[in-house]
């Protein structure tokens, strides 16, 4: 986060291209890169802006502690120093690839545990409760929106998608006993979740509504129930935790 805001920083007034990359590396006894790595495997990852720049004097020291070329409230200057500290106490490394007026690179090396990575990912199934009800998700991304669908289809329900908050509410003004469930984004373009929530139950104040936000300094549980929501989803959501919420709200109602 912190390289990728750095990397936003340098290209906030003339705008540019923030890339990011992953990928694996064997690196053999003669191969390493640092004198503190060990031979074996590694995930490099990469992220790259094509912003200002900078000059060789100041790639030497952008990992020194309250060391920084930014205006006053814009940074302290611990980010990278902070940074540099966890990747090498994970055994990693980092790199830094800059040129005046060309942009920066960042290569971020961290060891990688072969054993762990290739053990077999199995989910916890248990207490896993699905349904047949009908549920009207809410999301601008289409990719949350994808994977929300996938998810809510394998536990049985009947699903309808919107990534317009609008034409979610217009839906839901056509056919308002056609759900038994609302799931919206609470940052949405145009109309915000709690905002939908609060028009859809002037149309039937008994629909129940659950919120998904990562994070919001302005919605409490106090003021979510006084809209008419249920409960809050915290992306990124779990199969296990979707199909408990979804049950006890569903149930109570």
């Amino acid at each position: 986060m912190n390289l990728s805001t750095n990397a936003f920083h340098a290209m906030e007034e003339a705008g540019g291209e923030l890339s990011v990359g992953l990928k694996e590396i064997q690196f053999g006894k003669h191969d390493v890169i640092d004198p503190g790595m060990e031979p074996g495997t590694y995930a490099c990852l990469t992220i790259i802006d094509t912003g200002i720049g900078m000059n060789k004097k100041l790639t030497k020291k952008i990992f020194d502690p309250f060391f920084t070329t930014k205006k006053q409230g814009k940074g302290t200057g611990m980010g990278l120093s902070v940074v540099h500290g966890i990747v090498r106490g994970m055994g990693g490394t980092i790199q830094v690839y800059s040129e005046p007026g060309k942009g920066t690179k960042f290569n971020v090396y961290f060891p990688l545990d072969k054993k762990f990575s290739e053990e077999p990912i199995i989910q916890d199934m248990q207490n896993i409760v699905g349904g047949t009800e009908r549920i009207l998700l809410v999301d601008d991304e289409e990719g949350v929106i994808n994977m929300g669908k996938r998810m809510l289809a394998y536990l049985g329900y009947q699903v309808t998608c919107h990534t317009s908050s609008l034409d979610a509410l217009k839906a839901f003004q056509e056919n308002p006993d056609g759900f038994e469930l609302v799931i919206t984004d609470m940052e949405m373009p145009n109309m915000t979740g709690d905002k939908l929530s609060v028009e859809l139950t002037k149309i039937r104040p008994d629909i129940p509504v659950l919120l998904c936000s990562g994070f919001s300094e302005t919605m409490t549980r106090e003021k979510a129930a006084s809209l008419g929501i249920k409960d809050f989803l915290l992306k990124p959501i779990s199969i296990k935790i979707l199909s408990q919420k979804i049950r006890e709200v569903i149930d109570e109602n």
